[in-house]
């Protein structure tokens, strides 16, 4: 149920309105910032929402259903409000949404319209267009424990229990030359056995990419120089004398679990579900429980 101030309701009563929309964005990080497609600055619930942006919205859509609504959010990229480096280091991935219709000439009075993330973002020239998820999408999410070969937990969270923090499962690195934004060569990580930070997290500490982590593609040792492969192209160039945090990746199987973590009280798969392999086989003579005589 939506409350709107009487004071507001007051205004939309007499026909003669002074409206405008205001968006908060707050993303994971804990940066809060706001815009409004008014033509000039306004502050909803503390919040200082810039008009100089360009923000707009599409029309809304509402459907039956989970499916994501049609809304979509558009404005301009600039240093000091949404710049493309920020977009395209995902410091904006799943960022909180609210939507207020606003009393431009009376700040104060305002209501919420609606509230979600923001979902996929599209980037052209200095403009960006990103979708608006309402609240219900989650609900669409795969939810629960799924029955499967693969552990379910991720490696160093709640249920996996393993120490990330233990140097045996961290280790710090300087990059010592790049290529392509995805490839490095590093210095520091000498000690540690090839793939042993394939599918890990790498963290950037320092240089262009601070604050910026990503998943590790592979882990390999070339001629004594030790070689990582990112999964995704950095939003910012690589240099030489970055230094970075990486640990350990896991592939999430059983064996891995037990061997190289001695974690297989924890594993959170079923290693021995029988396979797609299963459902067509058949008894064959000398297996036990079969006496070797004919199928019929």
């Amino acid at each position: 149920m939506r409350t709107i101030p009487p004071a507001l309701q007051t205004k939309l009563d007499s026909g003669v309105t002074t409206l405008a929309r205001c968006w908060v964005l707050a993303r994971r990080d804990g940066v809060v910032q706001g815009f409004t497609d008014h033509d000039r600055d306004l502050t909803v619930d503390g919040v200082t929402c810039r008009a100089d942006a360009g923000l707009s919205a599409s029309e809304a859509t509402q459907q039956f259903g989970l499916a994501v609504g049609g809304a979509e959010l558009a404005g301009a990229l600039a240093a000091e409000t949404l710049n493309e480096a920020d977009l395209a280091a995902g410091r904006y991935d799943a960022a909180g949404v609210t939507l207020h219709l606003v009393d431009w000439s009376e700040p104060a009075l305002h209501v919420l319209l609606a509230a979600g993330v923001l979902g996929e973002v599209r980037r052209a020239g200095s403009a960006f267009t990103a979708e608006l998820r309402g609240l219900s999408h989650r609900l669409a999410e795969t939810r629960g424990r799924l029955y499967t070969p693969a552990c379910a937990a991720d490696l160093g969270d709640a249920r996996c229990g393993v120490d990330l923090g233990l140097a045996v499962y961290r280790g710090e690195g300087v990059v010592v030359s790049a290529s392509g934004g995805a490839s490095l060569v590093a210095t520091g990580l000498e000690d540690f056995t090839e793939g042993w930070f394939a599918a890990g997290r790498l963290a950037w500490q320092d240089g262009a990419n601070a604050g910026v982590a990503v998943e590790v593609k592979s882990h390999r040792i070339v001629a004594g120089s030790v070689r990582l492969e990112l999964w995704q192209a950095m939003p910012e160039a690589i240099a030489a004398g970055d230094a970075f945090v990486v640990t350990a990746g896991c592939d999430k199987r059983f064996a891995t679990c037990r061997d190289r973590f001695a974690n297989g009280v924890n594993f959170r798969g079923f290693p021995h579900m029988p396979g797609n392999d299963f459902v067509i086989s058949y008894p064959r003579p000398g297996e036990p429980g079969n006496d070797g005589g004919s199928l019929t």
